[in-house]
């Protein structure tokens, strides 16, 4: 065991502390070296440690934090309570909205009752409904201004008021009007049929505008025998089972079953339709004119007037303001509101007050007190803040003009217009006239012209491939002006007489030729889709020559403001349609001063035509609706439409239909495209039948959603439905191009290589259209290589190998623009009849 020597120890200290008194230097202490090992510190973080945190606290104890699984599941809490809370607010409003309809606080339940069987009397519906054994009290008879078979009632043992009417149903636009603004509908069906041809057509027409909250009804069930009584409503609810799914039957041949069907209108659930809710409208119930006196125009007569229209404000409230549409009649300006007497009251004892509108409380009287007195001025319009009649904006010619013609210019113009030009002209000619001959030459440039700008003669692709005298050879072949064969057998069946003569005398050819060359059109469109044929009598390079090419349609740029029509000047545009539309759709949910919903009020229509109290007068029901902001301004509207399978006619695009676009109907030539979510659409030739095509046409804004009707007008004035769909947006500078397709036949093939023929006739069109891609309808690729001799054969390339029976086509685009064709005026329909339509073979003759 080691022992340590501690004197020697302390004798060494005293030494050193010695030699430190003394002033000596003392020795130097031991340093680590370079490969001394150095180990890290240890990484705690940028947290505090635990002793740290003690002692800054102190003793004392923090409240215990939530982990990241608490507030995850704080959080999905929070949401459940936050939907349950938005859908409990929903619940409630849809309530309120639907117990307010009909009682103290709401307007009348509007009922109309549609007959869809001519074998059936909807007028005996009316009369049961208006007994006093159903327990109702007819208040006012003739209560809508228009309808003859009108009347409103009070139930007081259900606290509820109803305004029924029975439109005309063989006015087909009273029918659509009725329809928009109606709460509930009452179908009258056949016991046995259910409804006829006109039935279905009306039905097709009101579930594609949008249909409300409906009942079905049906008469005569009681008169059969008890055994027939269940096989009869069976047959019957199976029929209702194809356009009604669910939908319950009414039999309506006693007071017992009127009080069931009044109490089952007024307890259903109510069916909300975005394009009125959304605007303030109203029914007129009363209405008189009042022409505008000539003081103020210096004496003339100016043939407008004022038009006092009465009714219950429905959807949301109404603004003075603002401007309103009279369906079939235009936008107009209102100068004030009145608050007449409430006709319909459900307590005619005691007056009630108004909820307190923009001008303060008004005091909205049920009845027991003077008329004159009682009707007071709600509000009036302040020029400032109404609405503008503006539709098209202002032209200036000069606008985008960004040069001035210099001094060079001006000379050359000045001596253009000093060296006048010898021209022959008849003896007697003044300059004047002669100024108006043009030379033969400018004439055929001027025709050449047309027919590039004219944009029918440029969609007709039978126009371009076949020449007029063969068509009128095939049209007169049609009609029965053939050979001599056909003229033998037309001449022994018409010694045949009978019923085939009087066939035949009821047969307009005419009419037949134009279908017989519609069908043609269609059906070479949709053989050899957009293909047309290089005309002979001209370059193809002066022909096509708004047309350009694409290497790819789908990602290949096109400038949509590139060669605007001059159209495009007089619409209006929006900088984000989708904003604009939220945004006026969110101000308008949230206004709550004007008229407010269930008024009865008096609104005074400032310059409005006599044709629209003649139209009230002649039984025609008038509906008012309230436009939203912007939406007498003219535009480029798209609707997005499907074809009706009730009728099978080609409809070829900028062909005059007629619109009904919510609460607008309106006549234009549209133009057809496909639905897609590129930038650009290819042009639809016709109306297709087996996809969903966007109609675009120049119309004034309406914001979606609202159902669209699309009719076509016949010879006879009928109104065939064509087309339904919806409203999709507003955008003119949505891109429609119009594809042509030029083909040639390869007659020399070498490998990838071969010799094409009958795309072009001259040298000079080949060097044009050479930087434009081939395709081949076996899916080759290729381009122009160089052309051979002057009579149009081109030597081309291809990516593999070519086919003998292949066909060589070139695919050009130019956008096309509709027409303004917009016209207002919709002439009155002919009562529907089901037409038989022309009747092609599958399998005539393309030749």
């Amino acid at each position: 065991m080691r022992t340590w020597n501690t004197s020697s120890k302390l004798a060494g200290r005293r030494k050193l502390v010695e030699k430190m008194v003394s002033g000596a230097e003392p020795l130097q202490g031991h340093r680590a070296g370079v490969y001394k090992q150095k180990n890290k510190g240890h990484k705690h973080g940028k947290h505090r440690t635990k002793g740290e945190i003690e002692r800054e606290n102190k003793g004392r104890v923090s409240v215990t934090a939530l982990t990241k699984k608490q507030r995850k599941e704080a959080r999905k809490m929070d949401k459940r309570h936050k939907a349950n809370q938005l859908r409990r607010n929903k619940k409630d409003l849809v309530l309120t909205e639907k117990r307010r309809l009909g009682s103290r606080d709401g307007p009348p339940h509007l009922v109309a009752v549609i007959a869809l069987h001519a074998g059936v009397d909807a007028e005996a519906v009316t009369r049961l409904l208006r007994c006093e054994g159903a327990g109702g009290l007819v208040r006012e008879e003739n209560s809508v201004c228009g309808v003859s078979d009108s009347f409103g009632l009070v139930m007081p043992r259900f606290k509820q008021r109803f305004t029924f009417l029975r439109p005309d149903t063989a006015d087909m636009h009273s029918l659509l009007d009725v329809v928009k603004v109606a709460d509930s509908l009452v179908f009258v069906l056949d016991s046995t049929e259910g409804w006829d041809s006109y039935g279905d057509h009306c039905l097709s027409c009101l579930f594609s505008q949008g249909l409300p909250a409906y009942a079905l009804v049906c008469q005569g069930v009681s008169d059969l025998a008890v055994k027939k009584r269940v096989d009869s409503r069976r047959a019957l609810a199976k029929i209702s089972e194809i356009r009604f799914p669910g939908a319950r039957l009414f039999p309506l041949d006693s007071d017992q079953d009127a009080t069931l069907m009044l109490r089952h209108l007024g307890a259903q659930r109510q069916r909300r339709l975005g394009f009125r809710s959304r605007r303030p409208h109203l029914l007129a119930q009363q209405v008189s004119y009042t022409p505008n006196s000539s003081e103020g125009s210096g004496g003339a007569p100016t043939g407008l007037g004022t038009l006092r229209v009465s009714g219950y404000v429905r959807g949301c409230p109404l603004q003075v303001d603002r401007l309103v549409h009279i369906s079939g009649f235009g936008d107009f300006l209102l100068s004030q509101i009145d608050a007449p007497i409430d006709p319909l009251p459900l307590n005619s004892m005691t007056p009630r007050p108004a909820k307190p509108g923009k001008e303060g409380d008004v005091d909205m009287q049920d009845g027991g007190v003077d008329e004159v007195a009682s009707v007071r001025v709600l509000m009036k319009a302040d020029p400032a803040r109404r609405e503008s009649l503006q539709a098209e904006a202002e032209v200036d010619p000069m606008d985008g003009e960004q040069t001035w013609p210099t001094d060079t210019e001006l000379l050359e113009a000045e001596e253009a217009r000093k060296s006048k030009r010898v021209m022959k002209v008849p003896k007697g000619t003044s300059d004047y006239q002669a100024t108006w001959i043009v030379d033969e030459e400018d004439e055929n440039g001027e025709e050449n012209e047309e027919s590039t700008d004219d944009e029918d003669d440029e969609d007709s692709m039978m126009e371009e491939s076949i020449d007029g005298e063969d068509l009128d050879s095939q049209v007169d072949a049609a009609s029965g002006g053939g050979s001599d064969e056909e003229e033998e057998e037309l001449n022994s069946t018409s010694d045949k007489g009978g019923a085939d003569q009087r066939y035949d005398e009821h047969m307009d050819e005419v009419e037949e030729g134009e279908g017989l060359k519609r069908y043609r059109e269609a059906r070479a469109n949709e053989m050899f889709p957009d293909e047309v044929d290089t005309p002979l009598d001209q370059s193809a390079k002066n022909r096509f020559q708004r047309y350009r090419g694409l290497k790819s349609f789908r990602s290949s740029p096109w400038d949509p403001l590139e060669n605007l029509p001059a159209d495009y000047s007089r619409i209006f545009q929006f900088q984000s349609f989708e904003r604009t539309r939220r945004r006026v759709l969110a101000e308008a949910a949230q206004e709550e001063e004007g008229a407010m919903v269930g008024w009865y009020v008096t609104l005074h229509v400032v310059d409005v035509p006599p044709t629209v109290m003649e139209s009230v007068q002649a039984g025609r029901p008038l509906v008012l609706v309230s436009l939203l902001p912007h939406e007498q301004k003219m535009s480029v509207m798209h609707m997005l439409v499907r074809r009706h399978p009730s009728n099978t006619d080609p409809i070829k695009s900028k062909e005059e239909l007629v619109f009904h676009c919510g609460f607008r109907r309106f006549r234009a030539c549209p133009i057809f495209s496909q639905h897609t979510s590129a930038d650009k659409h290819k042009l639809e030739r016709f109306l297709r039948a087996d996809a969903p095509t966007v109609v675009s046409v120049y119309a004034p804004i309406t914001f979606p959603t609202a159902g669209v009707l699309l009719f076509k007008q016949r010879e006879d004035g009928m109104q065939d439905l064509v087309g339904t769909g919806s409203l999709l947006s507003c955008d003119p500078q949505r891109v429609v191009l119009k594809r042509i397709v030029l083909s040639g036949h390869p007659f020399k093939i070498n490998r990838r290589s071969a010799v094409c023929r009958y795309m072009f006739f001259n040298r000079d069109d080949i060097l044009w259209f050479k930087p434009v891609e081939l395709r081949t309808k076996w899916g080759r690729r290729g381009h122009i290589k160089e052309a051979l001799g002057t009579h149009g054969h081109m030597k081309c390339v291809f990516d593999s190998q070519m086919r003998s029976q292949d066909t060589v086509m070139m695919n050009l685009y130019k956008r096309v623009y509709p027409r303004w064709t917009y016209d207002p005026y919709v002439p009155l329909p002919l009562p529907w009849v089901k037409g038989e339509g022309t009747q092609v073979p599958d399998d005539f003759d393309m030749e």
